[in-house]
């Protein structure tokens, strides 16, 4: 099935906020609907698998792993319909014209990322995405610390707030980040 209108959909938030299981949840409905998809990811992310994209919560789906926008280009099947981009934030800026061309040749792009990192700064394309985008859909976590909803990723060295000339990206889950609120959210300078 072709969409009579490509449409860039992105879904971001905190870690821990549902993310992936949203966009999980969209491409499922999509084949359900028989709609050709594709699913990609950051050949960076290998937390759950090379080839796969996961939820905290387990739901988890087939992926291909590329290392930038052009690879992804490159691997796109004529037939498909709907592109799902996972961990958006990893690629390059070419994501973005990337989904323009996509969505203005009348393909569903979807899009899951973080929007901001560790710092509580805008992260990567996703800003960009976010401008671009028809849907915008922003999914928050719960404070780790005091049960609040969360927006902000606190990432944690030894159990101490990371610095915020750390690296930028540093793969990892549970064991280097907690969901926060504004409020509990520390980056020491």
């Amino acid at each position: 099935m072709i969409h009579h209108r490509g449409r860039i959909e992105v879904i971001c938030g905190s870690m821990f906020s549902g993310k992936t299981e949203e966009l999980i949840r969209r491409v499922r409905r999509a084949q359900i609907a028989r709609q050709q998809v594709q699913v990609f990811k950051p050949i960076i992310d290998t937390r759950y698998g090379a080839t796969r994209i996961a939820s905290h919560n387990g739901q988890d789906f087939e992926a291909l792993p590329c290392a930038d926008s052009a690879e992804i280009a490159a691997r796109l099947v004529a037939e498909t319909t709907v592109v799902a981009v996972d961990e958006a934030q990893f690629f390059d800026h070419g994501i973005v014209a990337l989904s323009e061309q996509l969505a203005n040749r009348g393909v569903r792009v979807i899009i899951a990322g973080l929007d901001l990192d560790f710092r509580a700064e805008p992260f990567g394309a996703m800003p960009d995405l976010l401008c671009l985008a028809e849907e915008v859909t922003k999914l928050h976590a719960i404070c780790m610390v005091c049960g609040e909803p969360a927006t902000r990723t606190q990432r944690l060295v030894n159990g101490a707030p990371a610095r915020y000339d750390d690296p930028i990206i540093l793969i990892g889950a549970q064991e280097r980040y907690e969901a926060r609120c504004r409020h509990h959210h520390v980056v020491p300078r």
